[in-house]
């Protein structure tokens, strides 16, 4: 059993990244299995290297030691290799669509604007994807994927109509995420994907792609959320031109309770202990160690509706409602 613990490295890790961290850890070292931290660090527009780096250190103050660390911009050459595949097989194409001509079409399974599959007729040039200054999609099948991850949740599609061909090369030539978690995932052997339910919508999309690289597909569980309390008052604004990630998702792009604000309150046993209370493996928060909670860690322990993550004068206070 192979796991992974994938952040993006975009901001400061939050109480959220800090909890999907601590569930991988936990399901692989209770199945006895490995688990492998994989920095996401494609988006060249957003990532810093110290937010990389301190999420190394946050997942070590909080008790968590991985087998193996994997910086994701270390493997262009394997992402690569997957275009190339790809391409023989006559899936990919250039798309010159933008983001604002599919906004008021189809919502998609994850809350943003649909593909209609509009630029599909489009030919690669002589010179291949390499020659491609526009983003590369990958034309999928029209079969319908059936899967149910592991916490009984329902992951079908039909993924070509519901969200629409992925972009797996972006215009400013990063490797789109849909096609860099297929790959590293084949690489690394990984056999269980545990993460958030925000990321479930992709899920049929990547099985697509793995069944159209001839790679296994793993067994996938997705969990609860941290969400940031509602704002008292806010007015209900106009719908955007591009619809963004849940807006009560705690994210590191928003800034949420950053690590920073998190060290300089709590010690990492103290943190543990809150993220364990809100993941039902203590009965009260009390500080411990992630090895301490494993002898007893179950899937059916933790609670599968959202928390809400607040910051008091007490420090990070996690409850199961927005009272």
């Amino acid at each position: 059993m192979i796991s992974r613990f994938a952040p993006s490295t975009t901001g400061e890790a939050h109480p959220g990244t800090l909890l999907a961290a601590l569930l991988v850890w936990l399901d692989a070292r209770a199945r006895g299995g490995r688990a492998i931290l994989r920095l996401e660090d494609l988006d060249v527009a957003r990532v810093r290297a110290a937010w990389s780096a301190q999420l190394v250190e946050a997942c070590a103050w909080l008790g968590l030691a991985w087998d193996e660390v994997v910086v994701q911009s270390d493997r262009r050459a394997a992402h690569e290799a997957a275009l190339d595949a790809l391409a023989a097989a006559g899936r990919l194409y250039p798309c010159v669509c933008s983001r604002a001509a599919r906004a008021g079409g189809r919502r998609a399974p994850d809350g943003s604007w649909a593909y209609d599959n509009t630029c599909r007729a489009r030919p690669l040039p002589a010179g291949g994807w390499r020659a491609v200054d526009d983003a590369l999609r990958v034309r999928l099948d029209s079969d319908r994927i059936a899967l149910v991850d592991e916490g009984g949740l329902d992951l079908s599609q039909t993924p070509a109509r519901e969200l629409g061909d992925p972009i797996v090369r972006r215009r400013d030539h990063v490797i789109a995420y849909q096609l860099a978690v297929v790959v590293d995932d084949r690489d690394a052997q990984v056999t269980d994907v545990v993460r958030g339910r925000d990321i479930a919508p992709s899920t049929a999309t990547q099985v697509m792609l793995q069944r159209l690289l001839g790679f296994p597909t793993p067994r996938y569980r997705h969990h609860f959320l941290l969400l940031e309390p509602p704002r008292d008052g806010a007015a209900a604004a106009s719908p955007p031109a591009e619809p963004a990630s849940p807006p009560t998702k705690l994210a590191k792009l928003h800034g949420s309770i950053p690590f920073s604000q998190l060290r300089a309150r709590h010690d990492g046993p103290a943190l543990c202990g809150i993220l364990a209370h809100a993941a039902g493996l203590l009965d009260a928060p009390r500080p411990c160690r992630p090895d301490e909670l494993v002898a007893t860690f179950a899937w059916s322990r933790v609670p599968t509706t959202d928390r809400v993550a607040r910051w008091t004068g007490a420090g990070l206070v996690i409850t199961d409602d927005a009272a």
